[in-house]
């Protein structure tokens, strides 16, 4: 039996960091990450490393280039499974994934303590699972796991 692949990706900063720390779920994966820094591959020694452009509501613009980028990249990961802790342009991969018979998990950044990110909430009508860190923001469509720091 073949191991599942999974495209796990982030942006960068604590998006990243926390991506990281799910790394033990992957152990029985074949696991790709993808980021938007490249010196980040120091971060995933021996995992192929794929980088995107990063992408937000203030340069927006900047997103075509990003649909383009990970297109490409799922076509090359063709994963089974596609996890994630934002920001914005992982959205895109969560819906390209989709497409392409991907299952997908967005884990809400635990910065977001008050109430869900905004792509967070884009996340609950796009990806398969929406999770939270935070057991006070848990409803029956988004709940806690725990956290990852």
């Amino acid at each position: 039996m073949r191991r599942p692949r999974v495209l796990a990706i982030a942006s960068g900063g604590g998006h990243w960091v926390q991506l990281l720390r799910l790394r033990p779920a992957f152990a029985d994966c074949d696991v790709s990450f993808a980021t938007v820094h490249a010196d980040s591959a120091a971060d995933v020694a021996g995992a192929p490393l794929f980088t995107f452009t990063d992408a937000s509501r203030k340069d927006w613009w900047r997103f075509a280039a990003v649909v383009v980028q990970l297109t490409r990249v799922i076509a090359k990961v063709r994963p089974d499974v596609i996890v994630t802790t934002g920001a914005m342009p992982p959205l895109a991969a969560i819906v390209l994934g989709r497409l392409t018979g991907a299952r997908t998990l967005w884990v809400d950044s635990i910065a977001n303590s008050e109430r869900l990110s905004s792509s967070g909430k884009l996340a609950r009508k796009l990806a398969h699972r929406t999770i939270t860190q935070w057991p006070d923001l848990a409803t029956p469509e988004t709940p806690c796991w725990g956290s990852v720091l």
